[in-house]
């Protein structure tokens, strides 16, 4: 339920319906707003009428959530969450975060590069992967603790926060000490454990659509995560697996408007993942920002031809920059900034 407090409720008449709703086994989201303090109440309904709500001093209404997803929901908070990932960066807002870099880490040679190079042409947040979920596992895993060192140094160096993927609950805290966003890959979207995991850790998450999930699975695969505390949580759209075989997967560019009406969590597209080509993430990538993303996820390799992961849908530097000039204008006629 949402408890909508009076303009005129005191400090102390907040903290008090926070109390009871406690004391009834609920858990208390409050949320602050410039005229009014909305408290968002999770647990059961049946253990606290609403009228004993209504009676208390400071209450102006009270209000049922009727989605399933109550944290995520729009019907909890009205206004798009902006969340802050650290370094003076936001993911939400009027500007458009980009996550850029290889897929796999190899190297401090060459994450150093290509990171260096996505900043020039705009890129806000480093991505790259250490620890590697791979079809067959006689391809290449990643470098993993060493991976990450690569990265957190490029990151310091140049000032950015970075976003890697955790696979297992058993590896959250290293991953959690050093990368700014703990990135829940598509495989991993229903692996509860891990999400309730990553929800308890004070890092912004990012959540990768399942391979085949409704939009209603993978609000609820948020809702896990924000049920134990982290309400830090960014939304990702990588494409969803189809009949279509011409591409790797099949970007469902409607997710990002719906996603917007049932949530409030910001969104971001992937187009690398979704295409699978490197030829056609440009196109998508544009569609995603028209449609009202609040950010891309590109992976640039400074030689795809010769990558250890992904080199196929992977941009180079040169063409990622240009992509950025190209998405610019975009950006502009839809009310955000890129550049």
């Amino acid at each position: 339920m949402i408890i909508i407090m009076k303009d005129s409720a005191s400090a102390k008449e907040i903290k008090d319906v926070e109390k009871i709703l406690e004391d009834f086994g609920f858990q208390t989201h409050p949320i602050y707003g410039e005229a009014k303090t909305v408290i968002g109440a999770i647990g059961d309904k049946r253990l606290l009428s609403m009228n004993q709500i209504l009676t208390m001093d400071g209450v102006e209404n009270v209000v049922p959530i009727m989605k399933p997803y109550k944290l995520a929901s729009k019907e909890l908070k009205k206004e798009p969450s902006v969340i802050d990932v650290g370094k003076g960066v936001t993911v939400g807002g009027k500007k458009l975060a980009v996550f850029a870099g290889p897929c796999a880490i190899e190297s401090q040679e060459q994450f150093s590069f290509v990171s260096k190079r996505v900043k020039e042409s705009g890129a806000n947040i480093l991505r790259g992967g250490a620890f590697k979920p791979r079809s067959s596992p006689y391809s290449f895993q990643g470098l993993e603790g060493d991976g990450l060192k690569i990265m957190y140094n490029s990151g310091k160096e140049l000032g950015m926060p970075i976003c890697t993927e955790v696979l297992d609950t058993r590896d959250v805290e290293l991953v959690a000490s050093y990368a700014d966003i703990i990135q829940i890959g598509a495989r991993n979207m229903q692996n509860f454990k891990l999400l309730r995991e990553v929800g308890k850790c004070k890092k912004p998450i990012l959540l990768k659509r399942g391979l085949a999930c409704t939009m209603e699975e993978w609000l609820m695969a948020a809702e896990y995560i924000m049920s134990e505390g982290n309400e830090d949580v960014i939304l990702c759209e990588r494409g969803i697996r189809t009949y279509e075989t011409a591409t790797r997967n099949t970007f469902d560019v409607s997710a990002i408007p719906v996603s917007k009406e049932l949530s409030h969590l910001p969104i971001i597209g992937d187009p690398s993942h979704a295409t699978g080509t490197y030829k056609y993430v440009p196109a998508v990538a544009k569609a995603a920002v028209a449609a009202g993303a609040d950010g891309l996820m590109i992976e640039v390799h400074n030689c795809p031809e010769k990558a250890a992961s992904d080199g196929a849908q992977s941009l180079t530097p040169e063409k990622f920059d240009k992509l950025m000039k190209e998405l610019d204008p975009i950006a502009n006629a839809v009310g955000r900034e890129l550049l």
